[in-house]
């Protein structure tokens, strides 16, 4: 008589679809990693949404995760190509808040997708962030300055929105467009520079690129170091063109600010001068304090012939700055 063996099979775990809608979920219960302080870490919070970007990107193309490929199977990245962020507050989000995002996709163009993000605690709104992504490859193998746009294939039938981020995106890369934030976008004068050498193992994604969050991140390190009272930002608006390689440093220029305003305009670039993003903020570039001996940063620069011949940082910082609270 034969006796049958029992086999002890483990229950099938998760599918890749099924872990991409949890990834979706809308509410997150905050901690430290999500938190710097100033709040809401900006950093993470552009990772996330990133994340969520791809994921929102992968099923609406129909796929069960977010590996997207060219028609001849090559590997392709929804590269983000603008980000806005939008009345940001920041400041109030703490350990154990519950931070809903509701999230919303819509096609710009046959190769543009955006996502739109509002956030919210509790039902305040703590700000709004919309991505721009195309997809891109490598023309050159393992050259990230070899990156270039594809199209891949697409759904029938799609309704195009119009989105003026991603338009002041394309009208950026061709010089197209005069001003924002009330600076002039074609201004590429320095006033102060500030170099970074990138970790190969910090700042780059698991693709190999310079990491779209890291941009930004780079340039807050720079004004919080020129500007050492920097208040949280209000609205910041990110515009990439390009990327660097492993082992490649990057700068940060400041190109021009301004107090009254509270608005900055800087840009990363290469070494060799090639501009790989512009960015500008609008916030609290001064803490504002009721203290008569709170920090105070500004710049002066002078002109001859209508060139900058010299930019020179004063500042002066009060043994009580830390009792104050940055607005």
């Amino acid at each position: 008589m034969m006796s049958a063996a029992l086999l002890d099979f483990p229950p099938a775990g998760p599918s890749a679809r099924d872990l991409m809608e949890r990834a979706l979920d809308p509410h997150v219960l905050l901690g430290m990693p999500h938190l710097n302080g100033n709040g809401l870490s900006e950093t993470w919070l552009m990772k996330e949404l990133g994340h969520r970007h791809w994921l929102m990107l992968a099923r609406h193309l129909g796929l069960d995760n977010a590996d997207f490929r060219t028609a001849d199977g090559e590997e392709a990245y929804a590269a983000i190509c603008a980000t806005s962020l939008t009345d940001a507050h920041f400041a109030i989000v703490q350990a154990n808040d519950i931070l809903t995002i509701h999230s919303k996709l819509s096609a710009v163009s046959r190769t543009r997708t955006s996502t739109r993000h509002e956030l919210s605690l509790h039902g305040r709104s703590v700000g709004a962030v919309e991505l721009i992504s195309t997809f891109v490859h490598r023309t050159i193998k393992d050259n990230n300055h070899s990156i270039a746009r594809v199209t891949l294939p697409e759904r029938q039938g799609r309704r195009f929105q119009p989105s003026p981020l991603a338009q002041n995106a394309v009208d950026i890369r061709n010089g197209r467009l005069g001003t924002h934030f009330g600076f002039s976008v074609l201004a590429h004068r320095a006033l102060r520079t500030f170099k970074f050498d990138p970790s190969a193992s910090q700042e780059f994604n698991g693709a190999g690129l310079f990491y779209f969050a890291e941009y930004q991140a780079l340039a807050d390190r720079a004004l919080e170091n020129w500007f050492p009272c920097k208040g949280p930002v209000v609205r910041k608006d990110v515009f990439f063109l390009g990327n660097i390689e492993r082992n490649e440093s990057v700068f940060f220029d400041l190109i021009d600010f301004s107090d009254e305003q509270k608005t900055v305009h800087g840009q990363l670039r290469r070494e060799n001068g090639k501009v790989i993003a512009k960015i500008f903020a609008r916030g609290h570039i001064f803490a504002e304090s009721s203290s008569r001996n709170a920090c105070f940063v500004s710049f002066e620069t002078e002109k001859d012939n209508g060139m900058a011949s010299g930019a020179r940082l004063m500042r002066r910082a009060a043994s009580d700055l830390v009792d104050d609270k940055w607005r």
